[in-house]
C-alpha cells in the first residue's frame, strides 16, 4: 500500500472519529491530508522508504486564531492515536527536528518552506524560492478542507511563477545547460580532467531534469526524486527519462574515445529535444542547437529589465 492511501485510510478510520467527537466545532475550519518532504507524498515511496518517518499519519492545519486556541491540546489527541494500522507502523526517525505530521498552523506551515508567511508577491520573493521547496509544499493530496485557506495557499503557489520569473529560469536552465554539457564536458575530457566532465554531466542533468519542469509549469523535486519524477511530465518527460538513465549507465568497456563521444551525442540529442520544445512553445524562434543562443533570445522577451539583469543563485 502506498503511503498517500494509507495516510487517507488511516485518517478516515481513526482520526475522523476523533475529531467529530472531541473537537466537533472546529472539523469544518481544518485542512486535512499529507503534504511535505517525504517520497510518500510525491507517490514514489517504496519498501526502503519504509525505515524512516512513514507509516500511518496525516498532517492536521489550522488557521492562526483556531491553532492558538486548540493546537496544543488537538495534537495531544492526534498523539493518542493508534500508532498501527492495516499491519503498519509508523515509523518515526527523521535525520532532522521537524516533525512531518501531525497539528501545524497554516502560514507556519508553509513559511518552513517558502520562508514567507504569505503568497509571494514581488518577483524577488518568487524568484528567491527553491523549486524543491515549492514541489514539497504542493505535493501530497488533501483529504478535507471546507474552510479553505490551506487550499487557497496551495493553489495559489501552483499557479505557477509570474511569467518573466519562469522565462528567467528557463533561460538560466538553457545557459548552464549549453555551458556545462554542450561546451565544458568534452573540453574537461580533452584535457583529460575526468573529475571535471563528471561534474559538468551531473551539472548538465540536474538543469537539463529542471528546465523540464518548467517547460512543463511544475516544480521539480529534490535530487532522489528528480528522475523518477521526469515519467509524470507529460512534455518530453518519457524521452528524457530514459536519454538521462542511458548518459547516466553508459559504461566504459572499449575505447574512452568513443566512449565519452557517444555521452556526448547524447547531450547533444537531449538539447536538441529543448530546441524544439522551446520553438513550439514560442519561447524561442531561432534553431540554433547551441542553447546559449536561446538563453540570450528568452532573455529578450523578459519585460521587466530588472529580472533580466538579475544573477540567479545557483541552486534549485
Amino acid at each position: 500500500m502506498n503511503g498517500l492511501l494509507l495516510s487517507e485510510r488511516y485518517y478516515k478510520f481513526y482520526g475522523k472519529p476523533m475529531i467529530e467527537k472531541h473537537f466537533p466545532d472546529y472539523l469544518n475550519r481544518m485542512a486535512i491530508g499529507l503534504v511535505g518532504e517525504g517520497s510518500e507524498c510525491f507517490g514514489f515511496d517504496d519498501k526502503l522508504s519504509m525505515d524512516h518517518d512513514w507509516g500511518p499519519a496525516f498532517c492536521i492545519w489550522l488557521n492562526e486564531q483556531d491553532y492558538s486556541d486548540i493546537g496544543k491540546e488537538l495534537q495531544l489527541a492526534y498523539d493518542s492515536l493508534p500508532n498501527e494500522f492495516a499491519g503498519l507502523s509508523f515509523n518515526k526517525r527523521s535525520y532532522d527536528s521537524k516533525r512531518r505530521v501531525g497539528v501545524f498552523e497554516t502560514k507556519s506551515f508553509y513559511e518552513r518552506f517558502i520562508g514567507l508567511r504569505d503568497l509571494p508577491a514581488a518577483w524577488e520573493e518568487w524568484i528567491e524560492i527553491r523549486e524543491t521547496d515549492l514541489a514539497a509544499c504542493t505535493n501530497g493530496k488533501i483529504f478535507h478542507d471546507e474552510f479553505g485557506e490551506f487550499t487557497h495557499f496551495r493553489n495559489q503557489l501552483l499557479d505557477y511563477y509570474p511569467h518573466d520569473v519562469r522565462l528567467k529560469k528557463i533561460a538560466d536552465r538553457c545557459f548552464i545547460i549549453s555551458r556545462a554539457g554542450q561546451y565544458n564536458y568534452m573540453r574537461s575530457v580533452t584535457r583529460r580532467d575526468i573529475v571535471a566532465a563528471n561534474l559538468a554531466e551531473s551539472k548538465f542533468i540536474e538543469s537539463s531534469i529542471s528546465l523540464a519542469f518548467l517547460i512543463n509549469w511544475r516544480y521539480m523535486p529534490y535530487y532522489k526524486l528528480m528522475h523518477h519524477s521526469l515519467y509524470s511530465l507529460p512534455v518530453l518527460g518519457t524521452k528524457l527519462y530514459d536519454l538521462i538513465k542511458k548518459l547516466s549507465s553508459t559504461l566504459m568497456l572499449t575505447n574512452p574515445i568513443d566512449y565519452f563521444n557517444h555521452k556526448s551525442e547524447i547531450i547533444q540529442t537531449i538539447c536538441g529535444y529543448f530546441v524544439e520544445e522551446l520553438n513550439r512553445q514560442q519561447l524561442s524562434t531561432i534553431t540554433s542547437g547551441f542553447l546559449f543562443d536561446h538563453s540570450l533570445e528568452i532573455l529578450k522577451r523578459i519585460d521587466n529589465p530588472d529580472i533580466r539583469d538579475y544573477n540567479i543563485k545557483d541552486i534549485y
